[in-house]
C-alpha cells in the first residue's frame, strides 16, 4: 500500500471518530431541547456551526507526540514532534534509516530482528526503549509501531515515540546490552521470558541484572526496578 494512501487511511479514523462526536453531540442536544421552556427556545440562542474539514497534514505534523511513516527502516516522513524529541531539524531526518536514532547499530539490528515475528504475530509492537538525541544524550522513549502489511512488517508502517525522561532519566552509563536488559526489565519480566525475547541464556540475563545492580549501587531486584523506573 503506497504511504500516502496509509496516510489517507489513517487519519480518515480521526475523521470517522470526529463524525461520531458531532452527531453524538447533535443528538443529546435534541433530547434535551424538547423539553426546555419555550421562552428559552428563541431566535437569541445560537445556530450550531458546521466543524471545518479536518486537514490531515496539519494534524499529522502538529501531533502532540512523535509520528513516523517509514519504509524499510527509514523515515519516509516524519512530524515536528518528532524532531523535537530528537533535537534536530525534521528535514535533516527524512530518508534517513531508523539507526540514526539509536545509541548504537547493534541495538538498531538486534531490535530491529526482534520486531517482525511480534508485529506479524500481533500485528503491532511496543516497547519502552534507550534512544539518542542529536546531540548524544541518552533517553528513555516508548516506542509503538503498526505494520500495513503483517507478512512484511518492515516494509511500511507506522511508529509513535514519546520522550519518557520528564519521569526516567538515564543517569548511568549503560553498554548496549546492558540498555536492552534494563528495558525489558522495566516491563516486569522474568530472566527466562528476557532471555527468550533477547535469544540469550537466562544466566546471561542474570549476570547482566547483576552488573546493573552494581553501577546503580541496588541491593536487589526490586530497588534495581526503581531506579530503573526514576523513582
Amino acid at each position: 500500500m503506497p504511504l500516502h494512501v496509509a496516510f489517507t487511511c489513517i487519519f480518515a479514523t480521526f475523521d470517522l471518530f470526529e463524525r461520531v462526536r458531532c452527531c453524538a453531540h447533535a443528538a443529546q442536544y435534541a433530547k434535551i431541547h424538547k423539553y426546555l421552556p419555550p421562552r428559552a427556545t428563541t431566535s437569541h440562542r445560537l445556530p450550531l456551526q458546521p466543524m471545518p474539514a479536518l486537514d490531515y497534514q496539519t494534524a499529522f505534523h502538529l501531533a502532540p507526540i512523535g509520528l513516523v511513516l517509514s519504509r524499510e527502516r527509514t523515515i519516509e516522513d516524519c512530524n515536528d514532534q518528532l524532531a523535537s524529541i530528537f533535537g534536530c531539524p525534521r528535514e535533516s531526518l527524512l530518508g534517513q534509516s531508523f539507526q540514526v536514532l539509536y545509541p548504537s547499530p547493534d541495538e538498531f539490528e538486534r531490535i530491529g530482528t526482534r520486531i517482525p515475528p511480534i508485529m506479524t504475530a500481533q500485528g503491532s509492537y511496543a516497547d519502552d526503549r534507550i534512544m539518542k538525541r542529536a546531540n548524544g544524550e541518552l533517553f528513555w522513549c516508548h516506542v509503538t509501531g503498526r505494520s500495513l502489511d503483517r507478512a512484511d512488517p518492515h516494509a511500511a508502517g507506522v511508529w509513535t515515540f514519546e520522550d519518557l525522561s520528564a519521569t526516567r532519566r538515564v543517569a548511568i552509563e549503560l553498554t548496549p546490552r546492558e540498555r536492552e536488559i534494563a528495558a525489558q526489565l522495566v516491563t516486569g519480566k522474568t530472566s527466562k521470558q528476557i532471555g527468550r525475547a533477547l535469544d540469550i541464556s537466562s544466566r546471561t540475563v542474570d549476570v547482566y541484572r547483576a552488573r546493573l545492580m552494581r553501577k546503580y549501587d541496588t541491593g536487589n531486584a526490586t530497588e534495581l526496578l526503581q531506579r530503573l523506573l526514576g523513582h
